[in-house]
């Protein structure tokens, strides 16, 4: 690890200031500190936002909840407005890391988790990633892990947050904070695909802060289900994962969300397959091929071909699920 300054934040524009354009925020530290072990990650200065009043979970007006980006991830987990109406995010978190690491791990830092990339994390290898223009060794190279959606010729990382798929199946808006004041983006969009820039990896610019995600009110969102297909039954990352919220009247599909984790680049919404199933029966047969349609633009890579059928698989069992709920 490489010498670095440490501030307390006192509040978000000193902790913006403080920050500048190479500090890093310090929340919970689950990812930051990871990688600044590994010199990954090689901040100038370190500011610890974790005094900030940003770990409040409440309802507005509207029936909007709105997640402080310091709420820990377990307290998230258990909420009761959470668990009431969007089961899906609950499940997610649950899903994701370990209960000490949950524990720990924030609202925002989830948002900013950055890939699990095994070339990405060693800095002895090409990375466009971490070092832009220096190739993917992915591409080339062991790449079981690795996305078959939203890749591109510079870079095929896949997305690790759990967290991150849900919010993106129910709508989710990001809130920030920055020099030029406060805006909001969706979800779907905070998170960029590589193209030809895979070190830009979400719309947050310099010197801007995460303050809080909304969760829009999305009344079918109770009838929701989270699954995640990995290596081992705890702390693994997903090899696939589905996020779905269904509206389902006598047997039809009235509106859905659906959303994919462990195959994209970022968590990725199936609007496709959504508008396909809408008005449909809500049957296997009217699963599969929505499935077929989330994934028709896969492009894998030679060790993660078996990642297209084991999505489509696993899209098909959460929509069952989805569907026999009551």
């Amino acid at each position: 690890m490489v010498p670095f300054q440490y501030v307390k934040a006192g509040d978000e524009r000193h902790a913006r200031t403080a920050a500048g354009s190479a500090g890093r925020f310090l929340a919970g530290g689950t990812t930051i500190v990871d990688l600044m072990k590994l010199e990954v990650e090689r901040p100038t200065t370190l500011v610890d936002i974790n005094g900030l009043p940003l770990a409040e979970i409440r309802e507005l007006p509207d029936g909007t909840i709105r997640v402080g980006a310091l709420v820990r991830n377990s307290d998230m987990a258990h909420h009761d407005l959470i668990r009431a109406r969007f089961p899906v995010v609950s499940q997610a978190l649950l899903a994701g890391a370990s209960p000490q690491l949950r524990n720990m791990a924030t609202t925002g830092g989830n948002l900013l988790q950055r890939t699990r990339c095994y070339y990405f994390r060693d800095t002895a290898m090409p990375c466009n990633k971490r070092e832009p223009g220096s190739g993917c060794a992915a591409i080339e190279g062991y790449n079981r892990i690795h996305a078959v959606l939203g890749t591109s010729q510079h870079c095929i990382a896949t997305h690790p947050s759990d967290l991150c798929v849900a919010l993106a199946a129910v709508d989710a808006i990001v809130r920030l904070s920055g020099p030029r004041g406060e805006r909001t983006v969706p979800l779907t969009d905070f998170h960029l695909e590589p193209g030809d820039h895979p070190e830009r990896e979400s719309a947050l610019e310099p010197g801007e802060l995460i303050t809080a995600v909304d969760l829009p009110r999305l009344a079918f969102a109770t009838r929701s289900v989270y699954l995640k297909v990995r290596d081992r039954a705890s702390y693994a990352f997903a090899l696939a994962s589905a996020a779905v919220a269904a509206d389902i009247e006598r047997g039809t599909v009235r509106d859905i969300r659906i959303a994919l984790g462990g195959v994209a680049t970022k968590p990725w919404r199936a609007r496709a397959a959504e508008r396909a199933l809408i008005g449909q029966p809500a049957t296997v047969e009217a699963y599969r091929a929505a499935a077929e349609i989330a994934l028709s633009g896969a492009q894998p890579h030679e060790h993660n071909r078996f990642k297209v059928a084991l999505a489509t698989r696993t899209l098909v069992r959460a929509l069952t699920r989805v569907g026999a709920m009551e």
